[in-house]
């Protein structure tokens, strides 16, 4: 069938395009390069033409807190208000894990905004709820450098690889819609601060890093289960395990 991945040329989108072609569905990747906007709903009604699902897996531009709101607002109108018009059966959004006990952080509040459209857009959909990809470890361990030393909440933490989050979408898109929510982690439920030292130490950075209640990830204050699966036995875990991924990176560096 005909799958639109929307987001198509970023980290996720590129992996799960060449996933479902591997499948072999025609899924084709659409993007503002490809001449597909979702802002101002350019291209949307050429790229769905015949699309029986259509994957929403793009990111916002900005991360500033209105900028990022407007972004999953506006595209997301337009995006659902285009796959009814096509005939659409099923439309899939990526989310993050917890973005709804997250307080502080605008983007989670972008997201969770983003799935209440869908929720109500009387289309078959699936949201699926993401942990942080191992890829982005590192920037959240530089975000949160202080003072030559790394400070990170004290809270659990279960990341996954993005191609095991490519893998799950992939097997969401040609499933029937929940109709609701499915989470998606990693293997691995460990705290915050080992696997930001692990990320560290694996590039040869020796600074210290420590866990602090009162630390914020990204402006939001987490409780210790707040971006881990509320129920981690319902929870889709991915294969990769987080040392392998790190062995692989250091392979090919």
């Amino acid at each position: 069938m005909k799958i639109v991945v929307i987001g198509g040329s970023g980290l996720i989108g590129r992996q799960l395009t060449a996933d479902l072609q591997r499948l072999g569905h025609e899924a084709v990747p659409a993007s503002p390069s490809t001449g597909v906007n979702t802002l101002t709903g350019e291209g949307l009604a050429e790229i769905l033409a015949g699309a029986a699902v259509v994957v929403d897996v793009a990111n916002a531009p900005s991360f500033e807190d209105a900028a990022v709101l407007d972004f999953f607002e506006r595209s997301g109108r337009n995006l659902l208000a285009a796959a009814r018009q096509a005939g659409v059966t099923h439309a899939i959004a990526l989310s993050i894990v917890g973005a709804d006990r997250a307080e502080g952080n605008g983007y989670f509040r972008a997201k969770v905004a983003q799935e209440r459209l869908i929720a109500a857009s009387g289309l078959p959909h699936t949201i699926v709820r993401a942990t942080q990809f191992f890829e982005f470890v590192a920037t959240i361990a530089e975000a949160s450098a202080t003072e030559g030393r790394i400070v990170v909440p004290d809270a659990d933490f279960q990341p996954i690889a993005a191609a095991d989050v490519a893998a799950a979408l992939a097997a969401v898109a040609v499933a029937a819609p929940a109709d609701g929510t499915i989470e998606i982690a990693g293997p691995e439920r460990l705290p915050f601060r080992d696997f930001v030292a692990r990320r560290i130490a694996a590039s040869g950075d020796h600074r210290e890093v420590s866990a602090d209640r009162t630390a914020r990830y990204f402006g939001a204050r987490l409780e210790k289960g707040t971006l881990v699966p509320a129920d981690e036995a319902a929870a889709r875990l991915g294969p990769t395990r987080f040392e392998t991924w790190l062995q692989a990176q250091l392979a090919t560096a």
